[in-house]
């Protein structure tokens, strides 16, 4: 699955409902704090470090589509080092079939180009290189491993649209069965899965939405859980979206029932959301950013690739975003994105990202039996 949600949504729906108020004023943009029930309390950055010393995991949590995250990522990692040198570092955005070429760029055998091709980066994950890319040669710099911790987009996809138990054995990625959610986690999830004003939700569809979720959390960790098997010494941290790594519910609940008892959970937030009553174990702490102004367009559309390059189905739509504006509808197939085939992410995303403020993009879309010619109107900027 991959999300075209506006930063603050992307890989991160659970957001708090009673929030009321800024979290904090500009001025205290770079401030670390601790969620708690009734409110965020400022904590040291040498606390935060110290206290993450002392974890076999450390999941730093992103917007994929922030510079401002990927910045405090490479900023973190260095810090992390200097007090953990025996580390690797896990990446979301590598399919594990490509662990031989982060391999080899780690052993400086490939040019960024070499590594950027090979890696398949513009197919298997579509975001700004550029931004990622510090962190990857931060690695190499410091011949740290680094760890291709996802599986194909299509076994999640498939998940997701026939079930856990459907996937064939030889076709499974060696996942094993993820432990089960938390009724919490359920709970979230559920409120992502019916946050469109759906009167009842189709239950057997939830659960194929959980499991793949949970077969995605799952992937990942076993990949973490592996390496620290086979180095119990090192410290592992983890490029992943905040989703993954939210109140513990995802990758660190899956480390858990691994045998990997202790992980630190870190993220960002923006300064000028509210913070109040974040909930106690939204992370050990979050680090208050500024996202840039002049940001990129965003459509507000979740989808999944369809097999045989059929189209981009449907799976999540930001209410008052562009996509909810366009009359986009839950499980509908784009098939054509201004003339061109939607046969993967990347041909919407590339889309995406060439609309100027207050042009139109068309969409050609099947619904059920129906073909449909839609527009995504991006809004002139103020």
């Amino acid at each position: 699955m991959m999300d075209f949600q506006s930063s603050k949504q992307a890989h991160s729906n659970f957001q708090p409902k009673h929030a009321v108020q800024a979290c904090a004023p500009a001025s205290q943009v770079g401030q670390w704090l601790i969620p708690t029930d009734l409110d965020a309390k400022p904590v040291m950055a040498e606390e935060v470090l110290k206290g993450m010393k002392q974890q076999q995991v450390v999941l730093l949590g992103e917007q994929h589509d922030s510079a401002e995250d990927h910045r405090w990522q490479l900023h973190m990692l260095s810090q992390l080092h200097s007090q953990h040198a025996n580390m690797a570092v896990g990446f979301e955005m590598f399919p594990r079939r490509l662990q031989g070429v982060l391999n080899r760029w780690v052993a400086g055998e490939l040019s960024e180009s070499e590594f950027r091709k090979q890696s398949e980066w513009d197919q298997v994950w579509g975001y700004e290189w550029d931004q990622y890319a510090p962190l990857f040669h931060y690695a190499r710099m410091n011949r740290m491993p680094m760890l291709a911790l996802n599986v194909e987009r299509s076994l999640v996809s498939v998940v997701g649209q026939s079930g856990w138990d459907a996937v064939p054995l030889a076709q499974r990625e060696g996942v094993t069965t993820p432990a089960a959610p938390q009724p919490a986690y359920l709970n979230a999830l559920k409120s992502v899965f019916g946050m469109h004003g759906e009167k009842k939700i189709d239950e057997a569809a939830f659960n194929r939405f959980v499991q793949a979720q949970t077969v995605w959390d799952r992937a990942m960790a076993m990949v973490i859980a592996d390496h620290l098997k086979q180095h119990p010494q090192a410290q592992v941290v983890g490029i992943m979206g905040s989703g993954h790594v939210r109140n513990g519910y995802g990758v660190a609940h899956q480390l858990k029932s691994l045998g990997v008892e202790r992980t630190g959970l870190l993220m960002t937030w923006e300064h000028t959301d509210a913070c109040h009553a974040l909930g106690d174990g939204l992370a050990d702490a979050i680090y208050l950013a500024q996202s840039p102004k002049n940001n990129p367009p965003r459509m507000g559309v979740g989808i999944d690739e369809l097999p045989q390059a059929q189209g981009l189905k449907v799976t999540s739509i930001t209410p008052g975003s562009i996509a909810e504006a366009a009359e986009l509808k839950l499980g509908d197939v784009i098939v054509e994105v201004a003339g061109q085939a939607a046969k993967n992410f990347a041909v919407l995303r590339t889309a995406i990202q060439r609309q100027s403020p207050g042009t139109w993009l068309p969409l050609k879309v099947k619904r059920e039996d129906k073909d449909l010619e839609l527009i995504a109107r991006f809004p002139v900027q103020p």
